[in-house]
């Protein structure tokens, strides 16, 4: 694989920095079926990183238009809130190692989350990440969320980093798409699912932990 002149790292952060997707995949259904509803298995990884408005798309598909999507969310916020109070916030594995590491090589770090800035925030102080990075780019900045570029675009606009000059880290088909139609080389660390064959060839790279990012520069 070609090496590219890398000058900033753009990171998701639920399922790549915290390992706190899991949570997610557990609270939808949980919130669904207070509501009366039932997910199968595959439908909670759908919603990994989606944003607005595909999220609200997505539900009115499954199950129908008079599906309160708000009132079942903020159900969910406050299950996963519990789940994070008891059993904190834990991170991947070489999330701080990584963070450390290209500090110290001057590259520019920034967040780029599917996640609103007040909890982007909360969360990264909590696990004391907070500091590693030189900007944190939300969700609630752009008008359309994950998988549709925006998020991506407006950080490098925002940053006045060329996309090519960028590595996207991500998990999940949503993120990888959104950081792959912004122009960033994108990395996927897999968390609870492999690429297919379509997700991987819009990636630049697909390693197995978050150190292997320093195999790249």
């Amino acid at each position: 694989m070609e090496k590219r002149e890398i000058k900033a790292v753009l990171f998701d952060l639920d399922g790549t920095l915290t390992d706190t997707e899991k949570f997610y995949q557990t609270a939808w259904p949980e919130a669904l079926e207070h509501f009366g509803y039932k997910m199968t298995p595959d439908m909670p990884l759908e919603l990994r990183s989606l944003g607005r408005p595909f999220v609200l798309e997505r539900f009115k598909e499954w199950f129908g238009d008079d599906f309160d999507y708000w009132a079942v969310r903020e159900y969910r916020k406050k299950l996963v809130e519990k789940i994070l109070k008891d059993n904190g916030i834990p991170l991947k594995p070489g999330a701080k190692e990584i963070l450390t590491w290209l500090r110290e090589n001057n590259i520019f770090i920034s967040l780029v989350t599917a996640n609103d800035r007040e909890r982007a925030e909360r969360y990264l102080k909590k696990i004391d990440l907070f500091d590693y990075f030189d900007a944190v780019v939300c969700a609630d900045m752009v008008e359309q969320g994950k998988p549709a570029p925006d998020i991506y675009a407006y950080a490098c606009k925002t940053l006045d980093i060329a996309p090519e000059s960028t590595i996207a880290v991500e998990d999940s088909p949503n993120g990888c798409t959104s950081a792959y139609l912004a122009g960033c080389n994108v990395v996927m660390v897999p968390d609870l699912t492999e690429p297919d064959e379509e997700l991987s060839k819009k990636l630049y790279a697909r390693v197995d932990k978050l150190m292997d990012i320093r195999e790249l520069f």
